[in-house]
């Protein structure tokens, strides 16, 4: 893995010695329950370099190779400048010719992100796996909640799509803004895996994936602040990421807290060797697909 800084030294000369440029985005302000998303990056890159595992992918991509990532490290925020910095931050590693993905954090990082990669690639689809579909206006009287980022996403005409897996937690207000917004909801009251599989493979312009720990039943990941029954195993959220055909620009992997202010939040690192399995499965699958010509 190259440090951003030996990225940048390489590609004046010439070189390319990275396809995916990683960041962690540790920032929780906008969370409406339980901080402590911000303490996600450092632990998911933990959990992904730890001797437990291995860094192949399941699809048979070395994610250890030189070749693959460029690292920006681990950066913070006050709250009031985190929009316009995370997007130029973002935009920084897409004008590189790069994926993105980004790890950690609240849900809110979301909008900047989707901001600076639709700028890049216009007619993106925004595919985005979680229980809750974080579309109210506003929650607790924030527009910026991690509540409401696919609102100001869709408000902003950001994307050509947006469609949501694994939904368990909508309301009146959000069905209202599914309808306003045309939003492409699989939700799990009688989900049918194979038929979101075959929607996923069918997908051909740029994509950008937002996959919130909490998507899955927190059975398999319980280090989240809003622990929602019924929800997508560990196998079908690695199976939804394989079907994407189309290229995956930019993902972000959100709302991982281990912070224990609940008893036993994610025990013996649960969650965070999940995530970092998740962080695997994505990587390979940019790789996969590569991106737009």
């Amino acid at each position: 893995m190259f440090a951003w800084n030996e990225f940048l030294a390489a590609r004046q000369r010439g070189e390319n010695p990275a396809r995916i440029g990683v960041v962690g985005l540790a920032f929780d302000a906008n969370s409406s329950f339980s901080t402590g998303a911000a303490a996600a990056p450092a632990l998911i890159r933990q959990a992904f370099y730890s001797d437990a595992a291995n860094l192949w992918s399941e699809r048979g991509y070395d994610l250890g190779a030189a070749d693959v990532f460029t690292d920006l490290g681990d950066h913070t925020f006050m709250p009031d400048a985190m929009p316009d910095s995370v997007t130029h931050l973002a935009a920084d590693v897409l004008e590189q010719g790069l994926h993105l993905l980004s790890l950690g954090g609240d849900h809110s990082l979301t909008f900047p992100l989707v901001q600076a990669a639709s700028k890049q690639y216009p007619n993106l689809t925004l595919v985005h796996l979680d229980a809750h579909s974080d579309l109210y206006d506003d929650f607790g009287g924030n527009s910026y909640s991690h509540a409401s980022p696919f609102a100001r996403i869709m408000e902003a005409e950001l994307v050509e799509r947006l469609i949501q897996v694994g939904i368990r937690t909508l309301n009146g207000e959000q069905r209202q803004q599914v309808t306003r917004f045309g939003v492409e909801v699989f939700d799990m009251a009688g989900y049918d895996h194979q038929g979101v599989l075959e929607h996923l493979r069918n997908l051909t312009g740029p994509v950008y994936l937002s996959l919130d720990i909490d998507a899955l039943d927190p059975a398999f990941a319980p280090g989240v602040s809003h622990r929602e029954a019924g929800g997508l195993t560990t196998r079908q959220v690695i199976n939804l990421i394989h079907a994407i055909g189309a290229p995956i620009v930019a993902a972000d992997l959100v709302e991982f807290n281990p912070i224990a202010d609940m008893p036993a939040k994610d025990p013996n690192g649960i969650t965070a060797m999940t995530a970092a399995k998740l962080f695997k499965e994505i990587s390979a699958q940019m790789l996969a697909c590569g991106l737009p010509t």
